[in-house]
């Protein structure tokens, strides 16, 4: 019996004017958790989606086989067959069915016809026991966090008979107790024998579980790492030799090979699989800037929000900030500390009830009762879920870069067609947005491509105070670096920068000068020079009636 359970070569798929993956070659051990690094664009997703059945047998060209046998699938009912069970970043639950309908949706236990609901509820409870989770087969998945959501996912794989269990971006958006109770299930799942294979842009997490790691760039195929070997010796496995059953390589379960420590060691990966993501170093992960900070343009003072159903509630309390032009301000604070909240109430009220408190734009105080006038009054909002708040990814990169200010491409109530593709590619290129043309669907860039086009909505409405909410959220580190040299010189422009980010080095990296966030209050106010990760941690979790003010 071969080593490898999973094997792709040459893959070359293509859409119109892009050619996605180009003879892209996949090795998998049997037993291992793999990896798949590489930039957003770069094809991750797409190889899986070839391999699932997502993109049939016939739309790509090269070969996959499994388990030793060539297979072709044509959906991924036929994947599924096999064994290959795939958890897409979108989580494809239905919130009101209960978790034992979402398990065994499309392979519901039933007799003639008529489903065993009784039979459903139990194997349902014994395959939640497997994965964690404590709660009812009958609660409705809708009622579930998005960790536990996760584990209903890979409870629906295990009901599949899972052998290859692919998830994709699994932590992305969970808090980090969460993530770390999915990477124990998944080492769990390794010991029972079931292979995974996992894409992530978090790289310590990956250092940390995976057996293997492919980086692909660009659609083709860089290396792939022994993660178990010296990271900064052990040479690249190239396509033929992470083939080859007789690789020179340590199998699952020997001990790493672990120079100066594993701190170290996973230190070193992970400026591997950076360079062969980018192809190149990234010592400094935050380009550098020299602030120049101008006048007040932003303060709010004695900001009070009160919750939407929850009217006894308070989720922002006496809340004072400003930024000035210049300057980059973050807000740091755990999640359900009311960051997003805060961001949200300001930008025309589009949260919560009972806001009271004081708006000043350069020193005046000023109304903002909705969307429209935080926009007149210089106002943008980069929201962090993009996909449900930032964009129409059922549109082109066109129209979604002018929707915020549609009058400026409609002066008499016509839209002037030639304008907005005019405005639309002076920020393709500006901004680097990677597309072939402003035509292209926005729902089929990458995320940090995505990210680029919200950017480019709002800075088309000339703000002067542009709130970020988690801008780098989902984004591979290239994208970053790029989205934190938009925003220095958005800052070197004279634009005041709000940014509220679940990174602490995110954060000390970017910011002039950060406000720490608990339970709706504001507990502290700090220079980037007297900030540091162990401090803002503390600012975060105290409790805000004893904390210093701002």
């Amino acid at each position: 019996m071969s080593d490898h359970i999973l094997e792709m070569r040459s893959i070359t798929k293509r859409f119109p004017g892009v050619v996605a993956l180009s003879e892209v070659t996949l090795s998998v051990r049997r037993g291992e958790i793999h990896a798949i690094c590489g930039e957003n664009g770069a094809g991750k997703s797409t190889l899986m989606k070839v391999l699932s059945g997502v993109h049939p047998s016939g739309s790509y060209e090269g070969e996959i086989h499994f388990d030793g046998d060539h297979v072709s699938f044509s959906s991924i009912n036929e994947s599924e067959a096999k064994g290959i069970v795939i958890i897409h970043q979108e989580l494809a639950l239905v919130p009101h069915l209960s978790v034992a309908e979402n398990i065994f949706l499309g392979n519901e236990q039933s007799v003639a016809g008529v489903i065993n609901w009784h039979e459903s509820n139990a194997r349902a409870a014994q395959l939640m026991r497997r994965v964690g989770l404590a709660e009812n087969p009958i609660t409705p998945v809708g009622h579930l966090g998005v960790g536990k959501q996760q584990l209903v996912e890979i409870a629906k794989a295990l009901s599949k008979n899972v052998r290859l269990l692919i998830l994709d971006e699994p932590t992305a958006a969970l808090n980090d107790d969460d993530s770390e109770h999915l990477l124990s299930l998944i080492r769990e799942l390794r010991e029972e024998g079931v292979t995974c294979i996992i894409i992530s842009h978090k790289l310590g997490e990956i250092a940390s579980i995976a057996d293997s790691t492919t980086v692909i760039r660009d659609g083709a195929t860089i290396e792939t790492i022994d993660m178990h070997a010296d990271a900064g010796t052990s040479p690249a496995v190239s396509p033929d030799a992470a083939t080859h059953p007789d690789a020179d390589r340590p199998h699952i379960g020997e001990a790493p090979v672990v120079v100066g420590g594993s701190q170290q060691h996973s230190a070193a990966l992970t400026r591997r699989i950076i360079r062969g993501m980018v192809g190149r170093d990234m010592a400094n992960m935050y380009p550098e800037r020299e602030a120049e900070i101008g006048e007040e343009v932003f303060r709010i003072q004695d900001w009070q929000v009160r919750h939407p159903t929850q009217p006894d509630r308070m989720v922002v309390r006496d809340a004072s900030l400003n930024v000035r032009a210049g300057e980059v301000v973050g807000i740091a604070g755990l999640m359900g500390a009311g960051r997003t909240e805060l961001a949200m109430s300001v930008f025309g009220r589009s949260y919560g009830r009972d806001i009271r408190g004081t708006v000043h734009m350069h020193g005046r105080p000023v109304k903002i009762r909705s969307v429209a006038e935080a926009i007149r009054h210089g106002i943008a909002y980069v929201s962090e879920d993009r996909k449900r708040y930032g964009l129409n990814l059922i549109q082109d990169i066109r129209h979604n870069i002018t929707a915020a200010a549609l009058n400026k491409v409609a002066p008499r109530g016509f839209i002037n067609t030639h304008e907005e593709i005019t405005v639309a590619e002076r920020y393709r290129e500006s901004l680097n947005i990677k597309a072939p043309t402003v035509m292209s669907l926005v729902g089929q860039l990458s995320g940090g491509n995505q990210q680029k086009v919200v950017l480019s909505r709002w800075l088309y409405t000339e703000p002067e105070l542009l709130i970020l909410d988690e801008p780098t959220r989902g984004i591979d580190v290239g994208a970053k670096y790029e989205i934190y040299s938009i925003i220095n010189q958005l800052a070197a422009s004279g634009k005041a920068i709000l940014m509220i980010s679940s990174e602490l080095p995110e954060v000390l990296g970017i910011c002039d000068r950060v406000y720490t966030l608990a339970e709706g209050r504001i507990t502290g106010e700090l220079s980037a020079a007297e900030a540091d990760q162990e401090r803002l941690m503390e600012l975060m979790t105290a409790e805000p009636e004893t904390a210093e003010g701002n």
